[in-house]
């Protein structure tokens, strides 16, 4: 069996060969209409800067991953998932033990919601009094599972400077705190933790409670991963994500990075372990990994993309906070116009409003001639 399954990944081009080289349009039915094929970006004037997509991605190694492979959609995935798993164990310098893959870093961190506030045989363990740290605002269209399973949500306030206040979330755990929640960087601000003040906080707070530390937008900046520490520290959780830099958002890929006992928990909550990805979407990831030009490009055209958008908000009486992501929180207390209407008006699809005080919202970094619409639009 094993023989077989090493074969069958040197056919489908996950071995030693590469990506498979198989002509998707081969493999076209003759039958098919065109007609059937629609596009969902109907509107090609439309601009979308809402969801801190990547606008440069996929890479062209997991583009070529997806047609190269579309024909063997019909069969089922475990050995790709075998080999994304390694070589982000690789990756991360951690075992294969110490991963798990999910459907997007959402499906993640659901499975750690269930496992936090369920017990180890899966019976209902919360009480009135269980709750989960959060900064705010911070990333937590997630926490609606913790919610529903009777957690209380306890919300830290951000420094002024728009920071997670991390001496502010220790004093806010209790003996009754099931989670803590760090985005690094933090969505929607864009601040990050300094990573020696916040390794010095997960080694203190994980000592009685799970730390969850999201670290979706942390391959725009040059701080090291926490992964390294999760067999050192039993209690942390690690989840990241190809949605952001690897410009796979719609292939609905992310993965955690644990000590092997709380993998094995979040397995045990996972109905199709590591399967709930699709093959073409493993396929992508593997390709992405070996894609580090591609990587490296999307970095740097996204800072210099970030500094101009900076220059000109602030040029426009919008005081911005520092960004280390692809994305920028600024304030409009001191913008004059109405500037939704004005981002209606122009095709653009923006953020929110985060913070009534001081009217604080988001924009996503796209490319460069996509900001000067923008920054053209609002002046």
């Amino acid at each position: 069996m094993e023989t077989s399954r090493r074969l069958w990944l040197k056919k489908i081009g996950i071995g030693v060969a590469g990506i498979g080289l198989t002509n998707f349009n081969s493999f076209a039915s003759p039958l098919v209409s065109e007609n059937l094929i629609t596009s969902f970006e109907t509107d090609t004037n439309l601009i979308f800067l809402r969801s801190n997509e990547n606008p440069y991605g996929p890479s062209p190694l997991a583009r070529k991953a997806f047609v190269d492979n579309a024909n063997i959609s019909n069969r089922y995935n475990w050995d790709v998932a075998t080999q994304l798993i390694s070589d982000l164990a690789k990756k991360n310098s951690v075992k294969d033990e110490n991963i798990l893959l999910g459907a997007g870093s959402t499906e993640i961190l659901d499975l750690v919601a269930k496992f936090v506030s369920l017990g180890k045989g899966h019976e209902p363990k919360v009480t009135g009094s269980a709750n989960y740290v959060i900064a705010d605002p911070s990333y937590d269209y997630w926490t609606v599972t913790l919610d529903n399973l009777g957690l209380t949500k306890n919300k830290v306030p951000l420094t002024t400077d728009k920071k997670i206040n991390l001496q502010a979330m220790q004093e806010a755990v209790n003996n009754d705190t099931k989670l803590v929640y760090i985005c690094n960087p933090n969505n929607p601000t864009g601040t990050i933790c300094e990573r020696e003040a916040l390794v010095e906080f997960v080694t203190k707070i994980s000592q009685n409670t799970i730390v969850l530390i999201d670290e979706a937008y942390l391959d725009f900046t040059k701080q090291q991963s926490l992964s390294n520490i999760v067999n050192d520290k039993k209690n942390i959780i690690i989840v990241k994500t190809f949605s952001k830099m690897y410009g796979l958002a719609g292939a609905r890929i992310g993965y955690a990075i644990a000590d092997k006992t709380i993998i094995d928990n979040l397995t045990n909550l996972q109905s199709n372990t590591n399967n709930s990805v699709s093959v073409l979407s493993k396929l992508a990831a593997i390709a992405s990994l070996k894609d580090d030009k591609f990587v490296s490009n999307c970095y740097l055209l996204n800072e210099n993309v970030r500094q101009y958008t900076i220059s000109e908000l602030k040029k426009l009486n919008c005081e911005c906070i520092s960004s280390n992501t692809n994305f920028i929180y600024f304030s409009l207390s001191n913008y004059n116009k109405d500037y939704f209407k004005l981002l209606e008006n122009n095709n653009i699809e923006g953020g929110r409003i985060y913070e009534e005080q001081g009217k604080w919202t988001r924009i996503t970094i796209g490319k460069m001639d996509e900001m000067k619409k923008f920054i053209q639009a609002i002046q």
